[in-house]
Formats: C-alpha cells, structure tokens, sequence
C-alpha cells in the first residue's frame, strides 16, 4: 500500500472508504489546484478575468470563481491583490456562499470568520446591503480578517472577537443566516501545511469532533425562526462531518437538514461510514479528485418556524453620534477630498476618535469585544480628520476630487507599497493612488512631492 507520505491510519481508511477512487484521490491531494475569488466591486467577472496578467479557469459552482494550475503565478504579490480585485481562495471554499446563499438586506453572522474568505464573499453576495457580522474568537486572527474586509471594500461589517455563547446570550434568534466554518482536523489541506500532517491522529479527529459539537450547540440559539445554517469544514472525516451533523439533529428537532443545491462536483454525504441517519446523504462533499479544489464538507439546516424580522429592523441604525464641531470638520475634510456626498446615516465616534459607518443600534454590540462596528472612514484628532484607508478601499477614481493612476509594472507602485514619495508638482491635497483604475489608498502631495500613507501595518 502506498503511503502518499501521510499517516498510515488516514490513508488505510481514506482506501477502505473510496475503494477504486482511493488512488485518484491520493493524487489530486498531494497537488490541487490554486483559485481566486473575483470582487464584484472593482467590476464585472468578465472585466476582471480580461485585465488578469496569467490564464485562469472558471470555477463551475462558482461565478466569480477563477482557478490555475501554475504554482509560479504571484497571484498575492501582484498591485491587483493589494487594490483587492480578488480574494485567494480554494475553490470549494467558495461553495460556502453559494450554499449559504445571503440576500442583500438579510442579517447575516459568519461565526468563524478569520481570515476572511468566506466573510469577504457573502458581504459581495449581499451586495453590501444588509448586516454582516464577521466574527473569530481568535483577536489575532480577527485583526488579518478586518485587513481582508478593508482591502476588499466590504462596508456592511461588525468585525467581533467573541465565544459562540456570549453572541448567542446576546443575539438570540438575531440571524437569518449563520454559517459555522468549523475549526477540523484539516484532511483538506495536507498538501498547503505539513505540521497539520503531523499533528494528525485518530484521537485528534475525536478531539475535533466533539469541539465542533459544542460550537454548532453554542451557536444554534443565534438563528431566526425560519432562519439557515451553514455547517462547513475541509475535512474528509465523517466523525466531524455527519457524525456531528447527527448529534446536532438528534438534539435539537426544531432543525432539519436540508437538500443541497445540485452545484457540478459535489456529492452526497457518508452517513454509512459511521452508520448514521440515512438522511445525512442531504449533506455535501466536494473532493480533490472531482475538483478543483482541496475539498469540502457541507450540510445546510433550517431552524423550523416563521420568520419573525421586527428584531432586526429595530436594531437597523440611522443615526448619528458625534459632537458637532467633529462633524462640521469631518463634511469639510471629505468634501475637500471627495466628489460624493459624505457618508454620514450610521456615523459615530469612539473613544479612540475613530469614525465609523455601522449599521447597528450601538447598544446591540457595545458590551461586546467588537473591532470594528462597521466601515471605518475617518479618525478625529489634534482638530483635524484624517482618512482612513478603509474608505479609500471602498471608494472608484470619479469619487475622489485628485488620482494618481499608475501601471502594474510602474517602480512607483514599489514605493507607494512601502510608504515612499516621488516628485509631484501638482496642488496640494489628498490625492486616490490607484493601479489601472482600481483603488490602493491615499496619498499626500504637497511640496513638490506625493507622499505614500499606505498604512504602516500593510507595508512590505
């Protein structure tokens, strides 16, 4: 028997399971492809696959997803990653949006969401429209996915750094949709990580098992009646797949299981892997060698009952809260940068002197650990407003009064990127950097010179 150079209790039963596929699957582990999801706010899939420097194939299940083979293509060192034109994503990775499905305007709750993939791709789903709320437990993790958001230009965002049960203590019943991308044994990724290789063990499985377990418990009393929940991990393991989907059910008979959408690629689940409900073959995978893809587990549940939406509407914010001589500064300071009218319906300032655009009643989220409340656009201090970066991120070249449009392969990028200068006779002000029309940041000219303010924490 072939080792393939994983464990021998993974690939024993991975080859008891998949029989005649075990070989096919073996090899589509050790090297599966490389995929990109595509932002939808720099523009069309089709403008954006046309302006692409290398060949990309599109993702069936997928319509903004894109995919190569070419392990050479510097897909995140290249200007149109840093102006957020996609988001480097396995391909089944993004069948988790597609599934989850999230309208604009609904309220939706991406419980584990660092480092951003999935979150970044429901908000473009939601069209920016609605309340997202992108959570991670992890605060380093969650500051990776606040830079993932900005660079993207998601603007409909909570970013919060909390346990499944404190939300759920304060959120019941909040949520039209919930997805749960589950902390697993990482079958999936093999290939991307070998320490997750060697810290695999049939002991870990179980231990992963039963944590996911008590996330999905935790995390249940969160969704609306009528509401949807996406559970997700990229393990092959049924014990963290639809043994835990079992557990739940039988726990819990105000859920039910839901059919899938017949997306190309993905099959049924494996509930005779572990003798669970017959009824688990409602749940999806997705594997390596059905690609593209590193492979994915899926089951869509439903929370039984009416939908109820006066809770949500109630906690929709329009108002704003700032003394009035920072708003007065703030309209003038973006009025003197922006051709648009200032965003100013959900605006307030907090105790750092942050301004923000946030969807949400503050008293919804102020005694939580909360990142970020919503779109960061500006900060107040020493009598002045300076932009933010979030709100460079978020904005095209005809909303900014001064650009600076440079080429990809121009030496002033480099310099832009490590918060450089160059010379610059023109008026003084805030001026939009942008690569071929797609937004980087701000920069400032004045005496004969245009200086970076790419923020420091972003600079290679």
């Amino acid at each position: 028997m072939q080792t393939y150079n994983y464990p021998k209790s993974f690939v024993a039963r991975m080859t008891d399971w998949l029989g005649a596929e075990a070989a096919d699957f073996f090899a589509a582990l050790t090297q599966p492809e490389t995929g990109l999801r595509l932002n939808p706010r720099r523009g069309s899939p089709g403008e954006l696959t046309e302006a692409f420097p290398w060949p990309v194939t599109p993702v069936p299940w997928c319509p903004l997803g894109r995919y190569w083979r070419d392990a050479d293509v510097p897909a995140g060192k290249h200007p149109y990653h840093q102006a957020g034109l996609y988001y480097i994503q396995d391909p089944t990775a993004m069948a988790a949006a597609v599934l989850l499905d999230p309208q604009p305007g609904e309220w939706v709750l991406d419980l584990a969401a660092a480092p951003g993939g999935k979150a970044s791709h429901i908000a473009a789903r939601m069209g920016n429209e609605g309340v997202l709320v992108a959570n991670d437990i992890a605060r380093r993790r969650v500051s990776v996915l606040a830079m993932n958001l900005e660079r993207l230009g998601v603007t409909n965002a909570l970013i919060v750094n909390e346990t499944p049960s404190r939300l759920a203590e304060r959120w019941p019943a909040l949520f039209d949709a919930l997805l749960v991308d589950a902390p697993c044994s990482g079958e999936g990724m093999f290939s991307r990580d070998k320490r997750i290789v060697r810290a695999w063990s049939l002991e870990s499985v179980q231990a992963y098992a039963a944590r996911q377990r008590e996330i999905l418990v935790q995390s249940a009393p969160l969704v609306a009646p009528g509401g949807r929940l996406l559970y997700g991990t990229c393990t092959f393991s049924p014990e963290e797949n639809e043994g835990v989907i079992a557990a739940f059910l039988a726990q819990h008979p105000d859920f039910e299981i839901m059919d899938l959408p017949q997306l190309p690629g993905l099959r049924h689940g494996r509930p005779e892997w572990i003798n669970a409900p017959e009824i688990l073959r409602r749940a999806g995978r997705f594997w390596p060698h059905t690609g593209p893809g590193h492979g994915h587990f899926y089951a869509l549940l439903r929370r039984q009952g009416a939908p109820a939406r006066s809770a949500p509407h109630r906690w929709r914010w329009r108002g704003r809260d700032l003394p009035d001589d920072v708003l007065a500064l703030y309209r003038q300071s973006l009025e003197a940068a922006l051709t648009i009218p200032p965003p100013e319906t959900g605006l307030l300032l907090n105790q750092h002197g942050h301004l923000y655009v946030t969807p949400v009643a503050p008293e919804l989220w102020r005694e939580l650990h909360v990142l970020r409340p919503g779109w960061w656009v500006a900060t107040a201090h020493h009598g002045r407003i300076d932009l933010d970066h979030a709100l460079a991120m978020a904005l095209s070249p005809a909303d900014a009064r001064a650009t600076c449009d440079l080429a990809p392969d121009d030496s002033r990028i480099v310099k832009y990127l490590r918060g450089g200068f160059w010379p610059d006779a023109g008026p003084p002000g805030l001026v939009l950097i942008t690569v071929d029309g797609y937004p980087l940041g701000w920069a400032k000219r004045g005496g004969g010179r245009l200086h970076s303010r790419y923020p420091k924490h972003l600079r290679g």
